[in-house]
């Protein structure tokens, strides 16, 4: 099985929640971060099968959030 076919990691992405608290948009975080916005958006929509420690701290500065904020255990 590749991992394109794997199924969910039991890890739920709250990015979008966040942004929405924030009343911020995904363009806008991909600036402040310096990422691309597809890549936020496979975070976002729980497609991405990992992160670099260095984007989660990034993410977390912007949105003023700790890492167990953006990131929860989801096993459905």
């Amino acid at each position: 099985m590749t991992p394109e076919t794997e199924g969910p990691t039991g890890i739920r992405c709250r990015l979008g929640e966040l942004l929405d608290q924030r009343s911020m948009t995904l363009s806008r975080l991909s600036r402040i971060v310096d990422m691309s916005y597809a890549n936020l958006s496979i975070l976002k929509n729980n497609h991405a099968r990992a992160i670099r420690f260095s984007t989660l701290v990034a993410i977390c500065r912007a949105l003023d959030c700790e890492v167990g904020d953006l990131l929860v255990v989801d096993d459905t």
